[in-house]
């Protein structure tokens, strides 16, 4: 069953469409709403799985930068400009995305500074791009101080969702994307909380709801003026820790473990009820997302913080939690509370 979601944004309206099986009903690019042959970027990992044949099959070129957030830099960017003077675009082209994160955000880069902006159709396939990176229009790269220093707002023309892909996924993988799973539902939607609902078999309605809820946000709050900071709940820890182990912990690990880190942070200072903590702690555990920090250094990962481009006038600012669906900006948090927490569960 198709599934659209219209997403109104600053530069027009966009749908998000959620269909198993619908990337093998698109034979042509003229199928995307294109009148050109794209470039479709992918990486190292779904070249061969499912880009290179799908990007034969609609007659489009096709770019493969090294698969990993190691790669999400400046150099892959240059390499792939250089795929998109070969494959001859021009201003009315357009590129796809069909990946993970990581090709979303570097896709959507090239997308919005080659030729000062191309057209761009975002194709995720792990469950951390469906339910988070592919939706709002945020695109960009790392810089060795740290996570997503460079980058755009961009919208996509279209998103194409095809739950039939997870079913390639590596575990890490999907274990991962439940990481912003449950970030959305402690934001605004209880029910994503539901066990029942953490498996594969329910991935349509998984991505559906978690999908909805941060259209809501970022429709109402499309350059993170006010709440659409709350979609950076558990990612102030969560990138500090990305960067303290170079990388080592995927994305959704991090931000794993940044939410039961901003859960005990919300309590340390008394905004939440304890419970709340051992609620999360279970919910990571039953997924298979870290719950300690495993010997991580407090100090380092309090200082790999203020490379975070979240701070605002030199000062950390941190989503916390009153409760389920009641999260706020805190600002001008003590360091001895941070480095407590983190102490806590080194």
């Amino acid at each position: 069953m198709e599934t659209d979601i219209q997403v109104n944004s600053p530069d027009g309206t966009y749908p998000i469409r959620i269909q198993n099986g619908i990337l093998g009903t698109i034979t042509h690019y003229s199928q995307l709403g294109l009148n050109r042959p794209p470039l479709v970027i992918t990486d190292s990992n779904l070249a061969p799985l499912h880009a290179q044949a799908f990007a034969d099959k609609i007659g489009a070129s096709c770019a493969v930068m090294p698969a990993g957030e190691a790669n999400k830099h400046l150099s892959t960017v240059a390499n792939l400009y250089s795929d998109a003077v070969k494959a001859k675009l021009d201003r009315g082209s357009a590129i796809i995305a069909f990946g993970g994160g990581v090709v979303g955000d570097v896709a959507g880069f090239v997308a919005s500074t080659y030729l000062r902006g191309v057209g761009f159709i975002q194709i995720p396939t792990s469950l951390l791009a469906m339910v988070d990176s592919s939706v709002g229009g945020k695109v960009g790269v790392d810089l060795p101080e740290g996570k997503n220093l460079v980058g755009a707002f961009k919208q996509p023309l279209a998103v194409y969702i095809d739950s039939d892909v997870l079913g390639t996924l590596p575990a890490r993988e999907w274990i991962c994307g439940m990481a912003e799973v449950i970030k959305h539902g402690l934001l605004a939607d209880e029910g994503l909380l539901n066990p029942d609902l953490h498996h594969v078999a329910r991935a349509d309605e998984l991505v559906k709801r978690a999908v909805q809820v941060k259209v809501g946000v970022v429709q109402r709050d499309p350059y993170e003026h006010g709440e659409r900071a709350h979609l950076n709940l558990g990612h102030t820890f969560g990138h500090a820790v990305e960067q303290v182990t170079h990388y080592e912990w995927a994305h959704g690990e991090a931000v794993g473990i940044g939410l039961l880190l901003a859960t005990m942070l919300s309590h340390r200072m008394g905004f939440c009820d304890e419970a709340l903590i051992a609620r999360v702690e279970g919910i990571l555990t039953q997924i298979g997302l870290p719950t300690r920090l495993n010997g991580l250094d407090p100090e380092a990962i309090y200082s790999a913080m203020f490379t975070d481009k979240k701070r605002k006038d030199g000062q950390l600012r941190f989503i916390l939690l009153k409760g389920v669906g009641q999260p706020f900006i805190a600002e001008n948090v003590a360091k001895d509370d941070v480095i407590a927490v983190l102490s806590a569960i080194r």
